[in-house]
């Protein structure tokens, strides 16, 4: 039997590391990083972790907005969007990502597009 993508990833720690890793280079990124000015962090880090490890097969422990609820109003251009793309592609190969996994993380957050962009 196929591990699940969550098992894939490193399990809880391997994806609370991912996350961390890519909010740090969303916060770097001058496309993007002006939209976490006076968030919490620590929150923006925990909330990207629970929604990846839910997402990928792990325990149900995201506890946050659905996608479209939390980026409804933000006026999310397509840049910015493939911007977060790039840095999520960045985080997996910091974190020594598969390229499988990494195509199929991909392949989920494009599949969101049509609830972040322009909602």
């Amino acid at each position: 039997m196929t591990s699940s993508l969550y098992e894939r990833l490193g399990g809880t720690e391997g994806i609370t590391k991912i996350a961390s890793d890519l909010v740090d280079i969303h916060i770097a990124n001058p496309r993007i990083g002006p939209r976490y000015a006076g968030s919490d962090v620590a929150a923006v880090k925990n909330g990207a972790a629970t929604f990846f490890i839910t997402g990928t097969g792990g325990p149900s422990v995201y506890k946050g907005k659905d996608m479209l609820g939390t980026h409804k109003g933000m006026n999310i251009d397509n840049d910015e969007f493939i911007a977060v793309l790039d840095d999520a592609l960045v985080a997996l190969e910091k974190n020594n990502i598969g390229q499988r996994e990494k195509e199929e993380v991909l392949y989920v957050l494009y599949s969101m597009k049509s609830e972040i962009v322009r909602v």
